[in-house]
């Protein structure tokens, strides 16, 4: 009897100091500084959004560091396959989006990673996308843009910030729509292909709003349509593709953080809990909602389900309109 209760004694023990190291080990989190790794160039939605997450965070800390780091290239697959090297302790995350995360599955014959391969941590924004133009197209709204791009069939350009994301998928959406035909300009991020856009080297571009607002409000480039339902307060005078009879094209990109799926489930979820707090954050949801974002949170449950939607709805369209990647 005497031994059964020592053996019961050391059972329970053992148990206790398991559920104490664990405890520990989410008490001791970060130790290190953490690591965004924003797969894109400098001055796009992912590296802004990064930035200005990664220095809300690291206020929250007490000053803990973090560090926003660009991975351009491969339509964001570099930028992941980065997160997926690093050591899965929940130092390191990634900014995904709807191309890598969601819609490259159906576009791509081969990846180098799974949706198997992430943890969702926490959807930050979703945000529309707007058709701009370069002003010397003329144009100002989508029945003059499709008269004007079938009459320059074969001479009629889209930029393309990154393949695969939702500027490529919403613009060829819209060309199938319309029966254009256009050469696609692809770049490393949206700040290179607006930089070209302003400059007349490309016609069009399908952007999302942190990066062409700036560049609409100053003349720049001129916008005919918002890929949304109602009329954004940001720019209340553009006229959303239901206004225009366009009602299928309403769509737009999300970005949320992820880590590798070997992260353990406690580190997730405070990186989930740290994360919600700064988007509760009164100066955070402003910044974010002045940059045409709406903050979204929730917990990783809510971003696994929202992801997995997303890959379901665009394996739908991809297939109807043709469109692959190699």
């Amino acid at each position: 009897m005497s031994y059964l209760k020592t053996a019961i004694a050391a059972v329970l023990a053992s148990v206790a100091t398991g559920f104490a190291s664990v405890a520990g080990a989410a008490g001791d989190f970060p130790s290190k500084p953490i690591r965004i790794i924003a797969p894109s160039s400098p001055g796009g939605i992912l590296d802004l959004t990064s930035r200005l997450v990664g220095e809300k965070l690291s206020q929250q800390l007490n000053g803990h560091p973090v560090v926003v780091e660009n991975m351009p290239g491969g339509g964001g697959i570099i930028g992941i396959q980065g997160m997926l090297r690093a050591e899965p302790d929940g130092h390191t995350l990634v900014m995904g989006s709807l191309g890598p995360n969601a819609a490259n599955y159906s576009l791509y014959s081969k990846l180098p990673y799974q949706p198997s391969d992430f943890s969702p941590v926490m959807n930050v924004i979703s945000m529309p996308s707007v058709l701009v133009v370069n002003p010397g197209v003329p144009a100002n709204n989508l029945d003059e843009f499709k008269a004007y791009g079938l009459s320059r069939q074969g001479d009629f350009s889209m930029a393309i910030s990154t393949m695969g994301a939702s500027g490529h998928l919403i613009g060829e959406m819209l060309k199938s729509e319309m029966g254009l035909s256009t050469i696609n300009v692809v770049y490393k991020g949206a700040a290179p292909a607006m930089t070209d856009l302003v400059g007349g080297q490309v016609n069009f571009m399908l952007d999302n709003m942190i990066t062409s607002l700036p560049m609409i409000n100053s003349g720049r480039v001129r916008a005919l349509a918002m890929f949304t339902e109602e009329r954004s307060p940001l720019l209340p005078d553009v006229p959303t593709v239901v206004e225009q009879g366009y009602p299928q094209l309403v769509g737009g990109t999300w970005i949320g953080l992820l880590v590798s799926s070997r992260t353990p489930a406690d580190r997730v979820q405070k990186l989930n809990e740290m994360l919600n707090k700064v988007l509760a954050d009164p100066e955070t949801r402003e910044a974010l909602i002045q940059r045409g974002g709406d903050p979204v949170g929730g917990s990783p449950q809510d971003f696994e389900r929202f992801i997995a939607s997303e890959t379901e709805r665009w394996e739908k369209v991809i297939k109807a309109t043709g469109m692959t990647i190699n």
